[in-house]
């Protein structure tokens, strides 16, 4: 292994929900749905250092996340366990993503944990394997392993690779967090739409079926959602809170951010079709 495997960062980007469909509940509790991912050029960085004791230690406290319920141990763990070796891994995080934006910061984590560690560790564990293991840390985990913007069904983990324009997007980051799980939990949440194609959503259904239910709980995000439609629209992505507009190019989402209220966080990034962690990946030594 060269010194730079330890010295240069794993991206972990943030992604985009572009549309979400709600289309019923699955006996195991889960809901059915339909989903567009795609990724934008920021999100968090992670640092690993194997060790040959088998030890797996994340370097930076996370407030209100312990260390047994970080996505990143987890995730390392889990891999340790699969790939049956006896490595383990000293874990550095940079945070950079809010937690409970809807922007999947802590799925990504986890994502680029396992593809790192797989390489790092010479596991070579196909895609495919990475993925399925991947899926039980949570539903957005395996289009990060995966790295393509993506059509999602299931519980968003049926991916079929999808080519979309990569515009530039305005990001509000609402103060607070939304509860994912309220959200779904709402008794008004439309739980049976009527499924829709790809075609669909190129022509431009970017319905949200959880918009209304995070409208109503949370009036931070409705704020925003409000400054947003008045500047060319807003979205909600995924069950939120962040918020997101779309611009055709940088100058006009940078103009836009510069008449952002000061009770809103906001970045703006470009959209992405293919995760920078492959581009890492297929430059990462070993």
């Amino acid at each position: 292994m060269t010194p730079e495997a330890n010295t240069l960062p794993w991206p972990a980007p943030a992604k985009l929900n572009l549309m979400l469909r709600v289309l019923g509940r699955r006996p195991d509790g889960y809901h059915r749905l339909q989903t567009v991912f795609q990724f934008i050029d920021c999100g968090d960085r992670l640092w690993f250092t194997p060790r040959d004791d088998g030890a797996i230690h994340r370097l930076v406290d996370i407030p209100g996340v312990s260390e047994s319920a970080d996505l990143t141990v987890r995730a390392a763990r889990a891999l340790q366990v699969h790939g049956g070796g006896r490595c383990g891994a000293d874990i550095r995080l940079e945070k950079t993503l809010p937690m409970g934006g809807g922007l999947g910061g802590g799925s990504s984590d986890a994502a680029t944990t396992l593809v790192a560690l797989n390489r790092l560790w010479g596991l070579n564990l196909p895609e495919d394997e990475l993925a399925a293991l991947a899926l039980p840390l949570g539903a957005d985990v395996p289009v990060f392993v995966r790295g393509r913007a993506a059509w999602g069904e299931g519980v968003g983990e049926q991916l079929t690779p999808v080519d979309l324009p990569e515009p530039w997007y305005l990001v509000l980051i609402p103060a607070g967090q939304v509860a994912t799980a309220a959200v779904f939990a709402d008794p008004q949440l439309t739980r049976d739409s009527v499924p829709v194609k790809l075609a669909d959503f190129l022509a431009g259904d970017r319905r949200n079926d959880c918009l209304g239910g995070v409208r109503r709980g949370y009036p931070e995000v409705a704020a925003a959602l409000d400054w947003l439609e008045a500047v060319g629209g807003g979205q909600l992505t995924g069950t939120g809170g962040c918020v997101f507009a779309v611009f055709a190019d940088r100058d006009a989402a940078l103009a836009a951010r510069e008449r952002v209220p000061a009770q809103f966080g906001s970045f703006v990034a470009r959209g992405l079709n293919r995760s920078p962690l492959l581009d890492r990946l297929a430059g990462s030594p070993t």
